[in-house]
């Protein structure tokens, strides 16, 4: 991937004084998964550019992931776009390269780095929910943005353009510092795949970089939502700070989508797909379910595991987001449903997977109801919305199995909050999310069930919604965050 710096300030030279960088010279930094390199191909009194080339090793993303920033990232293996796509890499690489720029200080030039400059950024290329995005968020910055469309075959003209564009940027006069902070905020909110782990110092990252312009943006919601994976635990309080007394506007009410029904089963009503662009283009959405099973497996992340259980497994969503922990060393995943196994086993592409990797995961039929000793000896088990899809006089089973006799050291339930659903203008009174589901609870109903299960077999337990709250109703879903307390 390729970032271009180009200003004609004169003398124009002086962007090498900003960047530290020397135009004479080709300079490299290693960054995470590759090099860095920085060079001018034009440098002048009346024309000056400066280049950032990230080049990653698309093999040492998979096999190198040692550390904080590598783990968890396995985007389908080897087959990615991460080598070729700005990128929370690139964010990375702008930090390395140009931190002290990005930081506003110039040892030789000390006022130099508050003048506003004209600047023209281009970036190859970018990834993002459609064209008109990149305009969004950097136009209300002052930006004049253009973009070059991408075919996905230019042989095949039918076929349309591909979600990757050339990102032409032009200001009239700002601060460098400026543009390197919008650009390192608002390219991973673009391409909406971090490659490590979001977590609070990721929030005070989002505050500090972008106290100064962040808060009177119009799509402030969301760049924080996208920036921090959508994770409420994070958006929630991040939204609130940046915003200080300023009412946080609520978003639309996330989609809810079922991975453990039947095959058959009818589709909710309020179900979209996750992180589709609406064609009057409101923001795109990241489905409610997939909002969960990324803040499930935070928390696996979180607490790193050998052994991990997905309980109720569907067609392997969470298994998916396990495999990238590298960390856990098996993880069982299991499913009434033989048709639901299948067709994991199918997007995990399990025959396909190098030797070591398989051997990590196993995918089982059973049942939640009878005793089966291949759940015993895990660290962890999730149940992501599992529970609702059983009579609840078949809790007291279920509850016997997971709790009593398996019983992982951690256990993650989580299920719909009843309280939610006035939300839905889809639902009447008194319906259902999904027509597979025998019940869905309340908070209080669900606090209740969550602390009977945690006295009567030794454990202690939390409650955490899932998804933004609203005030009154709570979140759209519920965890029960299990703990054992003694064997």
């Amino acid at each position: 991937m390729l970032l271009t710096l180009t200003t004609t300030y004169s003398p124009a030279t002086d962007l090498g004084y900003l960047l530290h960088k020397n135009p004479a010279r080709l300079q490299s930094v290693e960054v995470a998964g590759g090099q860095a390199h920085i060079f001018y191909p034009e440098a002048t009194a009346e024309r000056c550019t400066a280049a950032l080339l990230l080049d990653l090793d698309p093999v040492g993303l998979v096999r190198g992931r040692g550390g904080a920033s590598g783990e968890g990232f396995a985007l389908e293996q080897y087959v990615n776009d991460r080598p070729y796509v700005a990128s929370s890499f690139l964010s990375a690489a702008l930090s390395k390269a140009f931190g002290t720029a990005m930081n506003g200080t110039c040892k030789d030039r000390p006022n130099l780095p508050e003048q506003a400059l004209p600047l023209e950024v281009k970036v190859a290329v970018v990834s993002a929910p459609g064209p008109d995005w990149p305009r969004r968020l950097f136009e209300p910055l002052g930006y004049e943005v253009q973009i070059e469309t991408t075919p996905l075959d230019p042989t095949m003209p039918e076929w349309g353009d591909s979600r990757y564009y050339t990102l032409h940027l032009r200001h009239a006069g700002l601060r460098l510092q400026d543009v390197l902070t919008h650009l390192y905020v608002l390219l991973p909110v673009l391409d909406n795949d971090k490659h490590y782990y979001i977590g609070e110092n990721e929030a005070e990252k989002l505050l500090h970089k972008g106290g100064d312009w962040l808060p009177q943006h119009p799509e402030r919601g969301f760049i924080t939502r996208r920036y921090l994976r959508y994770l409420a635990a994070y958006v929630n309080p991040t939204l609130k700070r940046l915003l200080e007394d300023e009412e946080v506007e609520e978003p639309a009410v996330e989609a809810e989508t079922a991975d453990n029904s039947p095959p058959a089963a009818p589709v909710a009503a309020d179900t979209v797909a996750a992180d589709t662009v609406a064609a009057d283009n409101q923001e795109p959405k990241l489905s409610l379910h997939d909002q969960r099973l990324q803040q499930v497996a935070h928390e696996i992340y979180q607490l790193g595991p050998k052994r991990v259980l997905d309980l109720g497994c569907g067609e392997g969503k969470l298994l998916r987001l396990l495999l990238q922990q590298p960390k856990i060393e098996f993880i069982l995943g299991m499913d009434v449903s033989h048709q639901a196994l299948s067709r994991a086993a199918q997007r995990l592409h399990l025959d396909e997977m190098p030797p070591r990797q398989r051997t990590r995961i196993e995918l089982i039929q059973g049942s939640l109801l009878y005793k089966d000793d291949r759940l015993a000896g895990f660290d962890a088990a999730a149940l992501v919305e599992v529970i609702e899809h059983l009579d609840e006089n078949r809790l007291a089973a279920l509850e016997e199995v997971v709790f009593g006799q398996a019983r992982p050291a951690h256990v993650f339930v989580t299920t719909p909050n009843a309280d939610y659903n006035q939300l839905f203008e889809k639902l009447n009174a008194g319906e259902f999310r999904h027509d597979d589901h025998r019940f869905e609870w309340t908070r209080a109903e669900f606090a209740a069930w969550a602390a009977g299960v945690a006295e009567r077999h030794g454990y202690q337990v939390q409650i955490v919604g899932m998804g933004e709250e609203v005030e009154g109703v709570g979140a759209p879903s519920q965890m029960a965050v299990f703990e054992i307390r003694f064997n």
